[in-house]
């Protein structure tokens, strides 16, 4: 039976990891990178659960370092589908931080991610619309547009790039 609709909420996936000396750069904050890493692996999770067959990464368009996280801090990795396409995933990650000892939270970091789901042939397949079901869900839902108007202009220009960066090499 194919459901040909679910809530936002059906996708979210959260994991919360305490952060380590060895997670930090010389100023004592999380390493981008493994911030990155993180991202990208809830962000999957939360796409292979929505679509409920393999999911790739197409694009991180966008991660907002809103506060550093420290040493020692709790960070709590949320994702859940924002919008959907035909066979194309928008993710929303949300990172929040917690003082383990206060523990006052707060939210770190905010990233969008594109995922598309495909076959075991790797071929681009259908998924499952998406709804929201509560106030923050149904803002996240009605901005997508400007998000996904931005993230098709920005694909223009990166291709645009391509093209030119290969002519630089051609003639070289």
């Amino acid at each position: 039976m194919t459901i040909d609709k679910k809530p936002m909420s059906f996708s979210k996936s959260i994991k919360s990891t305490q952060v380590f000396p060895e997670h930090t750069n010389h100023l004592d904050t999380m390493f981008g990178g493994k911030i990155l890493a993180n991202i990208d692996e809830i962000a999957a999770i939360a796409a292979m659960k929505h679509a409920e067959t393999n999911c790739v990464t197409a694009s991180i368009d966008s991660v907002n370092f809103l506060k550093p996280i420290r040493a020692g801090e709790i960070v709590t990795y949320e994702a859940y589908i924002s919008h959907v396409g035909t066979s194309s995933l928008e993710v929303c990650v949300q990172i929040k931080v917690e003082n383990p000892f206060t523990h006052q939270s707060d939210l770190a970091v905010l990233s969008f991610l594109t995922f598309v789901a495909v076959n075991e042939a790797g071929e681009k397949v259908e998924v499952p619309k998406v709804y929201p079901t509560n106030q923050h869900e149904e803002w996240l839902f009605k901005t997508a547009d400007d998000r996904i108007k931005k993230r098709q202009d920005q694909r223009v220009k990166s291709k645009e790039m391509i093209e030119f960066l290969k002519s630089i090499e051609e003639t070289s």
